[in-house]
Protein backbone atom coordinates (compact mmCIF):
# COMPACT_ATOMS: atom_id res chain seq x y z
CA UNK A 1 0.00 0.00 0.00
CA UNK A 2 1.36 3.47 -0.73
CA UNK A 3 0.36 5.92 1.85
CA UNK A 4 1.89 9.00 -0.26
CA UNK A 5 -0.43 11.07 -2.43
CA UNK A 6 -0.39 10.74 -5.88
CA UNK A 7 0.61 14.31 -7.34
CA UNK A 8 -3.49 15.29 -8.15
CA UNK A 9 -3.86 14.28 -4.53
CA UNK A 10 -1.06 16.82 -3.55
CA UNK A 11 -2.47 19.62 -5.35
CA UNK A 12 -5.70 19.22 -3.83
CA UNK A 13 -4.46 18.95 -0.92
CA UNK A 14 -2.27 22.42 -1.05
CA UNK A 15 -5.69 23.81 -2.72
CA UNK A 16 -7.34 22.93 0.51
CA UNK A 17 -4.49 23.61 2.93
CA UNK A 18 -4.25 27.44 1.14
CA UNK A 19 -7.97 28.03 1.51
CA UNK A 20 -8.28 27.16 4.82
CA UNK A 21 -5.08 29.68 5.36
CA UNK A 22 -7.15 32.12 3.74
CA UNK A 23 -11.17 31.90 4.90
CA UNK A 24 -10.94 30.05 8.36
CA UNK A 25 -12.17 33.19 10.71
CA UNK A 26 -10.12 34.19 13.28
CA UNK A 27 -12.66 32.73 15.85
CA UNK A 28 -11.48 29.21 14.73
CA UNK A 29 -8.22 30.74 14.86
CA UNK A 30 -7.93 32.11 18.28
CA UNK A 31 -6.11 29.07 20.40
CA UNK A 32 -8.08 30.63 23.51
CA UNK A 33 -11.48 29.48 21.72
CA UNK A 34 -9.80 25.99 20.95
CA UNK A 35 -9.00 24.98 24.01
CA UNK A 36 -12.17 26.35 25.42
CA UNK A 37 -14.18 23.75 22.50
CA UNK A 38 -11.70 21.31 23.69
CA UNK A 39 -14.09 20.93 26.83
CA UNK A 40 -17.22 20.70 25.09
CA UNK A 41 -18.39 17.18 24.08
CA UNK A 42 -19.14 18.23 20.48
CA UNK A 43 -15.66 20.19 20.20
CA UNK A 44 -15.78 23.03 18.34
CA UNK A 45 -19.34 22.87 17.32
CA UNK A 46 -20.85 24.73 14.49
CA UNK A 47 -24.38 24.93 15.49
CA UNK A 48 -23.68 25.44 18.71
CA UNK A 49 -21.88 28.44 17.88
CA UNK A 50 -24.42 29.61 14.79
CA UNK A 51 -27.13 29.49 17.14
CA UNK A 52 -26.09 29.65 21.00
CA UNK A 53 -23.01 32.02 20.82
CA UNK A 54 -22.36 35.46 21.22
CA UNK A 55 -21.59 37.90 18.34
CA UNK A 56 -18.60 36.65 16.98
CA UNK A 57 -18.92 33.16 17.16
CA UNK A 58 -22.22 33.61 15.37
CA UNK A 59 -20.63 35.82 12.46
CA UNK A 60 -17.79 33.55 12.72
CA UNK A 61 -19.70 30.01 12.19
CA UNK A 62 -21.75 32.38 8.93
CA UNK A 63 -18.68 33.41 7.30
CA UNK A 64 -17.35 29.88 7.64
CA UNK A 65 -20.04 28.46 6.11
CA UNK A 66 -20.67 31.08 2.95
CA UNK A 67 -16.91 30.07 2.29
CA UNK A 68 -17.40 26.52 2.20
CA UNK A 69 -20.80 26.68 0.23
CA UNK A 70 -19.32 29.19 -2.32
CA UNK A 71 -16.52 25.60 -3.24
CA UNK A 72 -19.41 23.35 -2.87
CA UNK A 73 -17.01 22.00 0.02
CA UNK A 74 -19.82 22.07 2.66
CA UNK A 75 -21.16 19.10 1.85
CA UNK A 76 -18.07 17.71 -0.81
CA UNK A 77 -20.04 14.44 -1.66
CA UNK A 78 -22.74 15.75 -3.14
CA UNK A 79 -23.95 16.72 -6.83
CA UNK A 80 -22.88 19.81 -8.29
CA UNK A 81 -26.32 20.23 -9.36
CA UNK A 82 -27.63 20.14 -5.90
CA UNK A 83 -24.71 22.52 -4.23
CA UNK A 84 -22.58 19.73 -3.28
CA UNK A 85 -18.89 19.50 -4.59
CA UNK A 86 -18.96 16.86 -6.51
CA UNK A 87 -15.77 15.56 -5.03
CA UNK A 88 -14.04 11.93 -5.45
CA UNK A 89 -14.05 9.85 -2.38
CA UNK A 90 -10.28 10.44 -1.86
CA UNK A 91 -10.76 14.09 -2.44
CA UNK A 92 -13.35 13.97 0.03
CA UNK A 93 -10.82 11.72 2.43
CA UNK A 94 -8.05 14.79 1.96
CA UNK A 95 -10.33 17.68 2.56
CA UNK A 96 -11.84 16.10 6.03
CA UNK A 97 -8.45 15.13 7.09
CA UNK A 98 -7.10 18.88 6.37
CA UNK A 99 -10.10 20.63 8.10
CA UNK A 100 -9.86 18.64 10.96
CA UNK A 101 -6.23 19.18 11.20
CA UNK A 102 -6.74 23.08 11.14
CA UNK A 103 -9.84 22.14 14.08
CA UNK A 104 -12.12 24.48 11.21
CA UNK A 105 -15.69 23.19 12.63
CA UNK A 106 -17.96 20.82 10.02
CA UNK A 107 -20.51 22.66 8.93
CA UNK A 108 -24.35 22.03 9.23
CA UNK A 109 -26.01 19.65 11.52
CA UNK A 110 -24.68 16.52 12.00
CA UNK A 111 -28.25 14.89 10.77
CA UNK A 112 -28.48 17.08 7.73
CA UNK A 113 -25.13 16.69 5.82
CA UNK A 114 -24.61 13.21 6.18
CA UNK A 115 -27.85 11.94 7.14
CA UNK A 116 -31.14 13.33 5.50
CA UNK A 117 -28.89 14.92 2.70
CA UNK A 118 -27.59 12.13 1.19
CA UNK A 119 -30.48 9.97 2.02
CA UNK A 120 -32.98 12.72 -0.05
CA UNK A 121 -30.67 12.36 -3.01
CA UNK A 122 -31.31 8.21 -3.22
CA UNK A 123 -34.76 8.03 -2.35
CA UNK A 124 -36.20 11.89 -2.06
CA UNK A 125 -38.55 13.12 -5.37
CA UNK A 126 -37.18 15.86 -7.18
CA UNK A 127 -39.26 18.61 -5.49
CA UNK A 128 -38.08 17.01 -1.91
CA UNK A 129 -34.93 17.48 -3.60
CA UNK A 130 -35.02 21.07 -4.61
CA UNK A 131 -36.82 22.25 -1.17
CA UNK A 132 -34.79 21.11 1.30
CA UNK A 133 -31.37 20.52 0.68
CA UNK A 134 -30.78 23.73 -0.29
CA UNK A 135 -31.86 25.06 2.97
CA UNK A 136 -29.95 22.16 4.78
CA UNK A 137 -26.54 23.36 3.15
CA UNK A 138 -27.41 27.45 4.17
CA UNK A 139 -28.25 25.90 7.38
CA UNK A 140 -32.21 27.13 7.25
CA UNK A 141 -32.92 23.23 7.97
CA UNK A 142 -31.14 21.88 11.04
CA UNK A 143 -31.86 18.52 11.47
CA UNK A 144 -32.03 15.81 14.55
CA UNK A 145 -32.90 12.22 13.94
CA UNK A 146 -35.64 10.38 15.87
CA UNK A 147 -34.54 6.73 15.71
CA UNK A 148 -34.03 5.09 18.72
CA UNK A 149 -36.87 4.94 21.45
CA UNK A 150 -37.10 3.49 25.08
CA UNK A 151 -37.63 -0.12 23.93
CA UNK A 152 -35.58 0.32 20.66
CA UNK A 153 -32.04 1.04 20.56
CA UNK A 154 -29.55 -1.92 19.17
CA UNK A 155 -32.65 -3.57 18.30
CA UNK A 156 -33.99 -0.21 16.28
CA UNK A 157 -36.94 -2.37 14.04
CA UNK A 158 -38.87 -2.89 17.75
CA UNK A 159 -39.97 0.92 17.42
CA UNK A 160 -43.40 1.39 18.29
CA UNK A 161 -43.83 5.11 17.48
CA UNK A 162 -47.36 5.14 15.41
CA UNK A 163 -47.97 6.96 12.18
CA UNK A 164 -51.66 6.86 10.80
CA UNK A 165 -52.92 8.56 8.01
CA UNK A 166 -55.83 10.84 7.72
CA UNK A 167 -56.69 12.73 4.28
CA UNK A 168 -53.41 14.55 3.70
CA UNK A 169 -51.56 14.06 7.11
CA UNK A 170 -50.10 11.67 9.09
CA UNK A 171 -50.40 11.66 12.87
CA UNK A 172 -47.76 10.97 15.01
CA UNK A 173 -47.88 9.44 18.27
CA UNK A 174 -44.87 8.00 20.52
CA UNK A 175 -41.66 8.68 21.99
CA UNK A 176 -37.98 8.85 21.04
CA UNK A 177 -35.03 9.17 22.76
CA UNK A 178 -31.49 10.00 22.78
CA UNK A 179 -32.63 12.25 20.08
CA UNK A 180 -28.91 14.76 20.12
CA UNK A 181 -29.39 18.30 19.01
CA UNK A 182 -32.86 18.37 18.88
CA UNK A 183 -32.52 21.40 21.50
CA UNK A 184 -30.78 23.49 18.55
CA UNK A 185 -32.74 21.51 15.36
CA UNK A 186 -35.27 22.55 14.02
CA UNK A 187 -36.50 19.77 11.98
CA UNK A 188 -36.46 15.79 12.18
CA UNK A 189 -36.27 13.08 10.48
CA UNK A 190 -37.99 9.91 12.13
CA UNK A 191 -38.75 6.31 11.84
CA UNK A 192 -42.22 5.62 12.75
CA UNK A 193 -44.84 2.17 12.21
CA UNK A 194 -47.13 2.60 9.62
CA UNK A 195 -48.22 -0.95 9.66
CA UNK A 196 -48.28 -2.71 13.01
CA UNK A 197 -49.18 -6.04 11.78
CA UNK A 198 -46.17 -6.48 9.19
CA UNK A 199 -42.76 -8.07 10.27
CA UNK A 200 -40.94 -5.49 12.51
CA UNK A 201 -38.63 -4.82 10.01
CA UNK A 202 -41.47 -4.02 7.23
CA UNK A 203 -44.76 -1.63 8.04
CA UNK A 204 -42.03 1.14 8.87
CA UNK A 205 -42.09 5.00 7.06
CA UNK A 206 -39.49 7.43 7.04
CA UNK A 207 -41.07 10.84 8.07
CA UNK A 208 -39.49 14.17 8.43
CA UNK A 209 -41.46 17.00 10.27
CA UNK A 210 -40.98 20.77 11.70
CA UNK A 211 -39.82 20.31 15.02
CA UNK A 212 -41.66 23.50 16.14
CA UNK A 213 -45.17 21.25 15.17
CA UNK A 214 -47.84 21.47 17.86
CA UNK A 215 -47.42 18.40 19.88
CA UNK A 216 -43.30 18.33 19.75
CA UNK A 217 -42.08 18.11 23.16
CA UNK A 218 -38.79 17.93 23.92
CA UNK A 219 -37.18 17.78 27.70
CA UNK A 220 -33.01 17.56 27.90
CA UNK A 221 -31.19 14.56 29.25
CA UNK A 222 -28.03 15.53 31.28
CA UNK A 223 -25.23 13.33 31.28
CA UNK A 224 -23.48 12.84 33.97
CA UNK A 225 -20.42 15.20 33.11
CA UNK A 226 -23.19 17.97 32.72
CA UNK A 227 -23.57 18.46 29.26
CA UNK A 228 -27.30 18.32 27.60
CA UNK A 229 -26.41 16.96 24.05
CA UNK A 230 -29.19 14.48 23.78
CA UNK A 231 -32.97 14.43 24.47
CA UNK A 232 -36.20 12.02 24.45
CA UNK A 233 -38.54 13.78 22.24
CA UNK A 234 -42.41 13.08 22.92
CA UNK A 235 -45.26 13.07 20.13
CA UNK A 236 -48.45 13.82 20.77
CA UNK A 237 -50.99 13.43 17.83
CA UNK A 238 -48.30 15.43 15.75
CA UNK A 239 -49.78 16.13 12.48
CA UNK A 240 -47.54 16.83 9.20
CA UNK A 241 -48.17 16.85 5.50
CA UNK A 242 -48.34 13.46 3.92
CA UNK A 243 -46.12 14.39 1.39
CA UNK A 244 -43.00 14.83 4.10
CA UNK A 245 -42.37 10.74 3.49
CA UNK A 246 -39.47 9.93 2.06
CA UNK A 247 -39.59 6.89 -0.59
CA UNK A 248 -42.76 4.19 0.14
CA UNK A 249 -44.92 4.06 2.60
CA UNK A 250 -43.95 0.79 5.17
CA UNK A 251 -40.81 0.52 3.73
CA UNK A 252 -38.86 3.45 5.51
CA UNK A 253 -36.32 1.09 7.02
CA UNK A 254 -34.81 0.60 4.04
CA UNK A 255 -34.65 4.12 3.31
CA UNK A 256 -33.25 4.67 7.01
CA UNK A 257 -30.58 1.82 6.28
CA UNK A 258 -29.71 3.26 2.84
CA UNK A 259 -25.54 3.26 2.38
CA UNK A 260 -24.48 5.79 0.50
CA UNK A 261 -21.25 5.57 -1.59
CA UNK A 262 -20.35 9.08 -1.19
CA UNK A 263 -20.25 9.22 2.67
CA UNK A 264 -17.28 10.85 4.19
CA UNK A 265 -14.72 8.69 5.92
CA UNK A 266 -14.41 8.51 9.58
CA UNK A 267 -10.68 9.93 9.25
CA UNK A 268 -11.47 12.83 11.87
CA UNK A 269 -11.91 10.34 14.56
CA UNK A 270 -8.29 9.57 14.20
CA UNK A 271 -6.86 12.90 13.47
CA UNK A 272 -8.60 13.81 16.81
CA UNK A 273 -7.17 11.02 18.74
CA UNK A 274 -3.32 11.77 17.41
CA UNK A 275 -3.85 15.16 18.84
CA UNK A 276 -5.26 14.51 22.17
CA UNK A 277 -2.33 12.43 22.71
CA UNK A 278 -0.14 15.07 21.29
CA UNK A 279 -1.31 17.36 23.95
CA UNK A 280 -0.56 14.84 26.55
CA UNK A 281 2.92 14.62 25.47
CA UNK A 282 2.75 18.15 25.30
CA UNK A 283 1.83 18.97 28.88
CA UNK A 284 4.20 16.23 29.85
CA UNK A 285 7.33 17.44 28.02
CA UNK A 286 6.54 20.96 29.06
CA UNK A 287 6.21 20.27 32.85
CA UNK A 288 3.34 22.41 33.56
CA UNK A 289 1.94 19.58 35.75
CA UNK A 290 3.39 16.89 37.59
CA UNK A 291 2.90 13.75 35.48
CA UNK A 292 3.92 9.99 36.14
CA UNK A 293 5.62 9.83 32.71
CA UNK A 294 8.08 6.75 33.69
CA UNK A 295 5.02 4.71 34.69
CA UNK A 296 3.19 5.75 31.37
CA UNK A 297 5.82 5.65 29.02
CA UNK A 298 4.58 2.37 27.63
CA UNK A 299 1.46 2.88 27.79
CA UNK A 300 1.57 5.83 25.33
CA UNK A 301 3.58 4.16 23.07
CA UNK A 302 0.49 1.52 23.03
CA UNK A 303 -1.81 4.51 22.37
CA UNK A 304 0.50 5.99 19.92
CA UNK A 305 0.33 2.63 17.72
CA UNK A 306 -3.47 2.17 17.91
CA UNK A 307 -3.88 5.21 16.59
CA UNK A 308 -1.60 4.58 13.93
CA UNK A 309 -3.58 1.32 13.15
CA UNK A 310 -7.22 3.53 13.55
CA UNK A 311 -5.82 5.45 10.95
CA UNK A 312 -5.08 2.66 8.25
CA UNK A 313 -8.23 1.35 8.98
CA UNK A 314 -10.20 4.90 7.56
CA UNK A 315 -7.83 4.66 4.47
CA UNK A 316 -9.16 1.47 3.79
CA UNK A 317 -12.38 2.95 4.19
CA UNK A 318 -11.60 5.29 2.00
CA UNK A 319 -10.01 3.57 -0.56
CA UNK A 320 -12.76 0.58 -0.80
CA UNK A 321 -15.51 3.71 -1.35
CA UNK A 322 -12.67 4.99 -4.10
CA UNK A 323 -13.16 1.92 -6.07
CA UNK A 324 -16.72 1.74 -5.66
CA UNK A 325 -16.97 -0.92 -3.07
CA UNK A 326 -19.56 -0.36 -0.22
CA UNK A 327 -17.74 -0.44 3.05
CA UNK A 328 -19.79 -3.68 5.35
CA UNK A 329 -18.09 -5.20 8.27
CA UNK A 330 -15.03 -3.02 7.47
CA UNK A 331 -17.11 -0.30 8.68
CA UNK A 332 -17.88 -2.27 11.83
CA UNK A 333 -14.52 -2.54 12.56
CA UNK A 334 -14.03 1.15 12.17
CA UNK A 335 -16.69 2.03 14.31
CA UNK A 336 -15.72 -0.86 17.24
CA UNK A 337 -12.02 0.26 17.29
CA UNK A 338 -12.21 3.79 17.21
CA UNK A 339 -14.69 4.03 20.11
CA UNK A 340 -12.86 1.83 22.26
CA UNK A 341 -9.35 3.63 21.61
CA UNK A 342 -10.66 6.53 22.51
CA UNK A 343 -12.00 5.34 25.49
CA UNK A 344 -8.78 3.93 26.40
CA UNK A 345 -6.54 7.15 25.18
CA UNK A 346 -9.16 9.22 27.99
CA UNK A 347 -8.44 6.43 30.69
CA UNK A 348 -4.43 7.18 29.54
CA UNK A 349 -4.39 10.88 29.94
CA UNK A 350 -6.10 10.69 33.16
CA UNK A 351 -3.53 8.04 34.98
CA UNK A 352 -0.36 10.66 33.41
CA UNK A 353 -1.11 13.25 35.60
CA UNK A 354 -2.09 10.94 38.53
CA UNK A 355 -4.74 12.70 41.40
CA UNK A 356 -4.08 15.89 38.82
CA UNK A 357 -5.98 14.38 36.50
CA UNK A 358 -8.87 13.80 38.16
CA UNK A 359 -9.64 17.77 38.77
CA UNK A 360 -13.06 18.06 36.65
CA UNK A 361 -13.01 21.88 36.42
CA UNK A 362 -11.84 23.39 32.86
CA UNK A 363 -10.88 26.51 34.55
CA UNK A 364 -8.61 25.01 37.18
CA UNK A 365 -4.91 26.00 36.63
CA UNK A 366 -3.96 22.86 37.49
CA UNK A 367 -6.22 20.95 35.65
CA UNK A 368 -3.90 19.13 32.94
CA UNK A 369 -5.41 20.20 29.43
CA UNK A 370 -8.20 22.45 30.23
CA UNK A 371 -9.54 18.76 32.49
CA UNK A 372 -9.31 17.48 28.47
CA UNK A 373 -9.10 13.87 29.27
CA UNK A 374 -11.24 13.45 32.73
CA UNK A 375 -14.09 15.16 30.57
CA UNK A 376 -13.35 12.90 27.75
CA UNK A 377 -13.48 9.75 30.35
CA UNK A 378 -16.18 10.72 31.68
CA UNK A 379 -17.87 11.41 27.97
CA UNK A 380 -16.61 8.52 26.24
CA UNK A 381 -19.06 5.82 28.39
CA UNK A 382 -21.52 6.01 25.63
CA UNK A 383 -19.30 6.00 22.55
CA UNK A 384 -19.28 2.05 22.54
CA UNK A 385 -22.85 2.21 22.57
CA UNK A 386 -24.20 4.97 20.30
CA UNK A 387 -24.30 4.62 16.60
CA UNK A 388 -24.86 0.53 17.14
CA UNK A 389 -23.91 -0.95 20.16
CA UNK A 390 -20.21 -2.77 19.41
CA UNK A 391 -21.69 -5.90 20.74
CA UNK A 392 -24.15 -5.03 17.42
CA UNK A 393 -20.73 -4.64 15.40
CA UNK A 394 -18.74 -7.68 16.78
CA UNK A 395 -21.83 -9.59 15.78
CA UNK A 396 -21.82 -7.94 11.50
CA UNK A 397 -17.83 -8.84 12.08
CA UNK A 398 -18.42 -12.46 13.01
CA UNK A 399 -20.97 -12.83 10.16
CA UNK A 400 -20.31 -11.09 7.63
CA UNK A 401 -16.60 -10.59 8.10
CA UNK A 402 -15.60 -13.94 9.14
CA UNK A 403 -18.49 -16.03 7.75
CA UNK A 404 -19.06 -17.61 11.08
CA UNK A 405 -22.97 -19.13 12.16
CA UNK A 406 -25.44 -17.19 13.84
CA UNK A 407 -25.45 -18.13 17.68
Amino acid sequence: MDWNDTPEQAAFRTEVRQFIAAELPAYYRSMEKRRAAATRPEGNDWMTDLLLGDDEARAAAADWNNALLARGWAQPGWPKEYGGGGLSTMEQFILKQELTRAEAPEVGSTGGGGQIGPTLLVHGTEEQKRHYLPGTLSGEYLWAQGYSEPGAGSDLASLQTRAVRDGDEWVINGQKMWTSNAHKANWVFLLVRTDPQAPKHRGISFLMADIKSPGITIRPIVSMGGWHVTNEVFYENVRIPADQMVGEENRGWYVGMTLLDYERSAISGAMQQQKSLGEILDEVRGGRTPSRRELVRAEIADRHIEIEVNTNLNIRIATMQARGMVPNYEASMVKAYSSELSQRLARTGVKTFGLYGLLFDAEEPLAPVRAKHVLAYVGSVVGTIAGGSNEIQRNIIATRGLGLPRG
